[in-house]
């Protein structure tokens, strides 16, 4: 079914040590949607993804991935994750695009396995996808850094998972390719069905881009289709945020959620 979530998160509560860092979260991730995961800094984003990734365990509640219990899952190439990279990438690693992206298929082929002309084929594919092609016989330490997080992202597809989660993948990408970088992510939704999951604290920049949000800061606060999220006023936004925060719209561009009081 169109709507049968791909990833349920049932009443998850998170703690390190004697701090709270995620109260009881109920979230629904449909087949084919588009994520946007929002929240201030310290709000319990990155643990949420750690505990759908299965890198950490929550004290309560369950987490069901593909209609399954989350300890049955064996195949998790279904799911590709990007982290945030950007500042801690080795740029002087010596490896091509192309042999870069190869490297996401190595889970299914093994460390060894020769690459085929059929899987060849789903690498140039996967590097078509994010608009690299013409650098697939560059070094990945020549290639700015938005170019490198496409690659990565290339990577994480080439095995053509179901879901995939992005870390703010736009950390490192200059200002005036992030709108091309989210249209580059909207396709990937779109045309390939990947339903995906992005932590980002541009969401307004990105609305007519998602078809879902959820606003996190320990809690749930907020959770349903991009719509309803735009027709939040200004106090609501800011009792997520816990200070005052404005959301303006631009014709859906040009929209900015900034912490610290204001919106641009």
């Amino acid at each position: 079914m169109k709507n049968e979530p791909v990833i349920k998160i049932k009443n998850v509560s998170f703690r390190y040590e004697r701090e709270n860092v995620l109260e009881h979260i109920n979230l629904d991730v449909p087949k084919g949607a588009f994520l946007g995961l929002v929240g201030p800094n310290g709000s319990g984003k990155s643990t949420l993804l750690k505990i759908i990734l299965g890198l950490v365990k929550p004290q309560s509640g369950d987490v069901f991935l593909f209609g399954q219990p989350q300890a049955k899952m064996k195949d998790w190439e279904r799911i590709g994750y990007v982290s945030q990279k950007a500042n801690s990438f080795n740029s002087g690693f010596p490896a091509s695009v192309f042999e870069v992206v190869a490297s996401g298929l190595t889970g299914k082929l093994g460390l060894f396995h020769f690459i085929g002309k059929e899987q060849q084929k789903e690498i140039k594919e996967a590097i078509a996808a994010v608009g690299m092609s013409r650098f697939s016989k560059k070094n990945i330490g020549e290639l700015s850094g938005g170019q490198q997080q496409r690659v990565f992202i290339a990577r994480a597809i080439v095995s053509k998972p179901d879901v995939l989660i992005l870390d703010e993948p736009t950390v490192g990408v200059d200002e005036e390719n992030v709108k091309s970088f989210y249209h580059m992510l909207e396709k990937l939704n779109k045309e390939r069905g990947i339903t995906l999951i992005l932590v980002t604290h541009d969401i307004g920049t990105i609305t007519n881009k998602v078809t879902h949000v959820a606003c996190l800061n320990k809690t749930l606060h907020f959770h349903g289709a991009v719509e309803d999220f735009e027709k939040l006023h200004s106090e609501d936004l800011s009792s997520i945020y816990l200070h005052d925060v404005h959301l303006l719209s631009h014709d859906h561009e040009h929209v900015h959620i900034e912490e610290g009081g204001t919106a641009r």
